[in-house]
């Protein structure tokens, strides 16, 4: 939804802020401005994603479990550089070894709470392309990460979209001043200025996200489509008028 405010000034001496360096507009019968504020939107595919991988191992002791963690651990980051993925693009997000509390295991049977005496979590952040999204989960996934799935989308370059958003904003904002300086059977003139307010983003849900039949000879990777996300942005516009 666009949404306008415009107030003509004409004949109070007003002082408008155009930088953080003390510009002024100064608004007068001989300098007269229409001011609008105009918000837009646009709508674009994410072409990165943020893939979350990580896993839990157990063990009937510290030593144990972290040496099945340190098995895990190595095949994940192993079968994700041995893909093609940078090293650089695999970034840790925590890892830790500790005790399992009584709480987490009181429903299993004697033999099984012994075997999980201890654990070891770990995880990370993949940055991959939008469409590639699928196969890193499915290669970590397959590599023994069974605490995995996640997905943050984003954009190469962040700033393309609100700048396309500014951009409309602006453009109905002009729209919108014409319109009102005809009203006043006067002539828009020349930008003196205009300041850009960027909104919280908005992911629209996924396409498409589903697991494929189980009971395969080859597990196929998840069907995983990239996000819609929302950029809009809020222009105030300060117009001369003639």
């Amino acid at each position: 939804m666009k949404v306008f405010h415009a107030v003509a000034l004409c004949t109070v001496a007003v002082a408008v802020s155009v930088s953080a360096f003390a510009q002024t507009i100064q608004v007068s019968k001989e300098n007269r401005t229409i001011s609008v504020t105009a918000t837009d939107k646009v709508t674009v595919m994410a072409d990165i994603a943020t893939v979350h991988v990580g896993f839990i191992a157990y063990g009937p002791s510290s030593d144990a479990a972290y040496a099945a963690g340190s098995r895990t651990s190595n095949a994940i980051v192993k079968a994700l550089t041995g893909a093609g993925i940078p090293s650089e693009s695999i970034q840790s997000e925590n890892q830790s070894v500790a005790p399992v509390q009584n709480y987490e295991v009181e429903k299993l049977s004697d033999a099984e709470k012994a075997q999980r005496k201890f654990q070891v979590t770990q995880s990370w952040t993949v940055r991959t392309n939008a469409n590639e999204a699928a196969k890193v989960l499915d290669l970590a996934v397959k590599a023994g990460a069974n605490q995995s799935g996640q997905i943050d989308w984003s954009f190469k370059d962040e700033n393309a979209p609100e700048a396309e958003a500014a951009a409309k904003a602006l453009k109905h904002a002009r729209t919108q001043a014409e319109q009102m300086a005809q009203s006043l059977n006067a002539k828009l003139g020349v930008l003196l200025y205009a300041s850009n307010e960027v909104q919280p983003s908005l992911i629209r849900p996924m396409m498409r996200a589903m697991a494929a039949p189980m009971g395969m000879e080859k597990v196929q990777p998840l069907a995983i489509n990239p996000r819609e996300i929302e950029k809009s942005a809020t222009v105030t516009a300060v117009f001369a008028i003639e």
